[in-house]
């Protein structure tokens, strides 16, 4: 079953969309990755927020930014799905909807990632290359990517 993509401001979300998406996101980065860190950062704002439904579920998300608002090429964070539902390839199709919601709002190709080092090779399957070295962002190695 395909997914539902919703693209929404955060101005525009309701706040059942807001509290399933915040749920989420704890729910994978914080329980399951055993990640202490403060998810609500005060970027979701400024983000276009990228939804997938699933038979009104809400099942994988991204948050998007614009050139400039969070580095210097437009950016993709937060990507998220439910972990019952990674065998459907919703992470690629969460991926996919993100790059073209990119094109579409903000007029670029050019997208950076700070990456999870073990999605590594997932992103480079969506035309992300490695650039720089590996870092610890939240006690996670990461490594920065950019497609475009």
């Amino acid at each position: 079953m395909a997914l539902k993509i919703q693209i929404k401001a955060f101005e525009h979300l309701t706040t059942d969309e807001l509290y399933a998406f915040l749920q989420l996101r704890s729910k994978v980065f914080v329980v399951e990755q055993n990640c202490v860190y403060q998810d609500m950062d005060g970027k979701d704002q400024h983000a276009l927020h990228v939804l997938g439904f699933k038979n009104k579920k809400l099942v994988a998300y991204t948050r998007v930014f614009k050139p400039g608002d969070y580095f210097e090429f437009a950016s993709i964070g937060r990507v998220v799905v439910e972990p019952n539902q990674r065998k459907f390839k919703y992470g690629t199709a969460i991926m996919e909807a993100s790059i073209e919601a990119i094109g579409i709002h903000f007029k670029t190709a050019k997208i950076k990632i700070s990456a999870q080092k073990y999605l590594l090779n997932f992103y480079r399957n969506l035309g992300f290359k490695q650039v720089g070295m590996e870092y610890l962002e939240d006690g996670i190695p990461h490594i920065a990517m950019i497609r475009g």
